[in-house]
């Protein structure tokens, strides 16, 4: 499990399950690119950027907040939840931190969101984490629907073929 992984869960449940299977089709996507660059050039001359703990890689850490930057807030929800996982596995590390989602998209007006993890949060999420580990643990890979994004979606060619 990984915070890519619950992310996708809400954009797409095909999408989260070929990804967590091991079929990866980022690498050719220029959105995906895109974000890429968007981290790094947030990590130059930044002490505190992209820390990796076991299986995530947390984007930025200050004293007060665990940090997750996004292109756009397009998907709030997923974002959101990629960023309680992040809390709750540092929290299982001893580090309670506040949860800061900056939303980048082209420099304008960046939008900033404020999230805490609490017991109702920590729940929600452990069941989540179930549900998830459940459907990736199938053996039928779920069926192509066509959703809003698809079209900019890394797995779109393989989906429609």
């Amino acid at each position: 499990m990984n915070g890519t992984i619950i992310n996708y869960y809400f954009h797409c449940k095909r999408q989260c399950y070929l990804f967590a299977n091991k079929l990866n089709f980022e690498d050719n996507s220029e959105l995906v690119a895109i974000g890429r660059e968007i981290h790094k050039n947030k990590e130059e001359g930044s002490k505190n950027a992209e820390i990796k703990i076991e299986n995530i890689a947390i984007d930025k850490i200050t004293k007060d907040y665990l940090v997750e930057i996004k292109k756009s807030d397009a998907d709030k929800e997923a974002a959101s939840w990629q960023l309680y996982y992040y809390l709750y596995i540092l929290k299982g590390k001893g580090i309670e931190k506040r949860g800061k989602l900056e939303f980048v998209e082209n420099n304008v007006g960046k939008k900033i969101e404020i999230l805490e993890l609490t017991e109702e949060k920590t729940q929600e999420l452990e069941k989540l984490i179930s549900e998830i580990e459940k459907l990736i643990e199938g053996d039928e890979i779920p069926k192509f629907k066509k959703i809003k994004g698809c079209t900019k979606c890394a797995y779109y060619e393989y989906c429609r073929v």
